[in-house]
């Protein structure tokens, strides 16, 4: 790390010093890295850090390693330093996200300074989940998207997810599934259509939630595909990724119920203008759309991929045969 950011970080915490107490994770491809940093002379005993630095050499573990994809990659750290700047603070603790003590560019190096989450109470992550961590999930996801209801994404993604369509030409290319690559714009256009439009979170799996230890209270990490879309996106992608297929298809209803709930209860506690039956009303209405534009990347992109599963193929078909049957 060069010193400017070093320098970056003992100001925002006004700390006489610092080091490093350890690597949390390497970034996707590496594209830098997150770390916990030790401060000295200071209240605060510890943050973390967020260094963005462009690999000399990218190796994409799946093999997309693509100007495409860099340069998908470039603007999703741009997008996630826009949200710092101008979005995060309007999170409450129904959507709990870390606070941002600095961001700083240099070159093609960013870096961006947290709160460190685990000294906050959030240290527990999670690869397996009860009910109580599925529920302050949805719970969050809820409140997340109440709080952002109706606000254009300015500059964030205009359309939020990281398989959003217009990002992925090169996976829908080698789809070999002729009749969802066909409907794939389609599918995509009825997610924009919605009246109802908010910011998604765009990556809302169950590894960038991090949980107090009895699972009742949770934050959120990770901003680089925020923007805007229908809510059902994420709830989706949150089910897919923390739960087996059996389970996403038996406990459909319940896990739809818990989240229309806590929204109808966030949009009534923000004092919200808006037809909340309606609003529900459409937007269960695109729970399985939304699990077919995901399903549709997964096809392209990792075609063996443990999430195709027959739920996954059953709701697709149904939405490709109901748009096929539309357009006739």
């Amino acid at each position: 790390m060069n010193q400017l950011f070093k320098d970056t970080i003992l100001k925002a915490t006004a700390a006489d010093d610092l080091y490093e107490i350890e690597e949390i994770q390497n970034l996707w491809s590496g594209y830098g890295k997150i770390l916990r940093i030790g401060l000295k002379g200071c209240a605060t005993e510890s943050v973390v850090v967020k260094h963005v630095k462009l690999p000399d050499n990218s190796k994409h573990p799946r093999g997309w390693n693509t100007n495409l994809s860099h340069e998908r990659k470039l603007k999703s750290y741009r997008v996630e330093t826009a949200w710092y700047a101008q979005y995060n603070k309007q999170c409450d603790d129904g959507c709990r996200t870390p606070h941002c003590l600095a961001l700083k560019h240099f070159d093609d190096e960013v870096l961006m300074v947290f709160e460190d989450l685990n000294a906050s109470g959030y240290s527990a992550r999670k690869n397996t989940v009860s009910w109580t961590e599925i529920n302050t999930c949805l719970s969050w996801l809820a409140n997340f998207h109440a709080t952002f209801l109706h606000q254009k994404p300015d500059s964030l993604w205009q359309t939020g997810t990281y398989w959003h369509l217009e990002t992925r030409p090169d996976e829908l290319k080698i789809m070999d599934d002729k009749p969802l690559k066909e409907v794939a714009a389609q599918v995509d256009q009825l997610l924009k259509d919605s009246p109802y439009q908010t910011i998604v979170h765009g990556d809302a799996k169950l590894a960038n939630f991090c949980f107090t230890e009895d699972g009742k209270d949770v934050a959120a990490v990770d901003f680089q595909y925020v923007g805007g879309g229908c809510g059902m996106k994420d709830v989706a992608y949150f089910v897919g990724s923390c739960l087996y297929e059996e389970d996403c298809e038996a406990y459909e209803e319940q896990l739809l119920n818990t989240y229309f709930k806590a929204l109808k209860k966030a949009i009534e506690s923000k004092g919200i203008q808006v037809d909340v039956q309606q609003l529900e009303k459409d937007w269960r209405a695109l729970y399985s759309v939304a699990w077919t534009d995901f399903h549709r990347f997964l096809k392209g992109w990792s075609p063996d991929h443990w999430k195709i599963n027959s739920y996954s193929e059953r709701l697709a078909r149904e939405v490709v045969n109901s748009i096929n049957q539309t357009s006739v």
